[in-house]
């Protein structure tokens, strides 16, 4: 393992300003929704030429249910449409998309599109796209553990063979390793139930720029700021100098 690692494997994205960007254009919430799907086209094409295997996108939370009905629904018109317009793209272009997330709040039509577009992408492997929509780190674990005690309710009498290996397996993104960067734009820096048990130990990268303005330029900037860092994982920097 070197000192400075140089292209994270999994990057991970809080996709946080756009309606902000709208807002300080005098433009409807909506034109700063439509402007970020630009971006997100932008950043899977940045991120598949600089050799990232896993792009993880956090496009609409278990706590954005809350937002006004009116901005929810064309949120879910926009993801439909972004589906059904960019699969074509993906497909072509070598990208696997999955949807995670409590897909049962969806609209049967959305889940439909949801689970043709998985399995259109599903032979690719140049870059492992996930969008988490109607998701929370919080009901990831949760539903990790039911999932768990589904597969095997003998657990519930021997809670002494759970172990971190065991429960991550029924992690929504068990297909994927742990993040190592984690990039949130729009100036906050929290992570707002993103990928709690998956970010462990990820590199957090916080930005001012509004997502809609995030770019290739951008996730430039963050992947240099990634390879200065010491990436120790519980160990001293004396250790990591005498690894291999």
């Amino acid at each position: 393992m070197s000192k400075h690692a140089k292209i994270p494997r999994h990057v991970a994205v809080i996709m946080d300003g756009n309606g902000r960007w709208a807002t300080r254009r005098h433009l409807p919430r909506v034109a700063g929704h439509s402007r970020g799907v630009d971006a997100v086209r932008a950043v899977i094409e940045s991120a598949g030429r600089r050799g990232i295997e896993f792009l993880t996108l956090f496009a609409f939370s278990s706590e954005n249910w809350r937002r006004p009905a009116d901005e929810v629904s064309v949120l879910m018109r926009l993801f439909l449409s972004a589906l059904q317009k960019e699969v074509g793209k993906l497909r072509d272009n070598g990208v696997r998309l999955r949807i995670v997330g409590d897909l049962s709040a969806f609209a049967p039509e959305l889940r439909q599109h949801i689970a043709e577009a998985e399995a259109q992408t599903a032979g690719n492997d140049r870059l492992k796209l996930t969008v988490c929509a109607s998701y929370g780190g919080r009901w990831d674990i949760v539903q990790a553990v039911r999932a768990l005690l589904a597969a095997d309710p003998s657990v519930a009498a021997h809670p002494e063979v759970i172990d971190e290996a065991l429960l991550a397996r029924h992690l929504a993104l068990a297909f994927a390793p742990d993040v190592d960067l984690l990039i949130r734009t729009g100036g906050e820096q929290r992570i707002s139930n993103f990928l709690l048990w998956q970010s462990a130990y990820a590199e957090l990268y916080f930005t001012d720029l509004l997502w809609p303005d995030f770019d290739a330029g951008a996730l430039d900037a963050a992947l240099a700021w990634y390879a200065t860092r010491e990436r120790r994982f519980g160990r001293t920097s004396a250790q990591i100098a005498v690894s291999p």
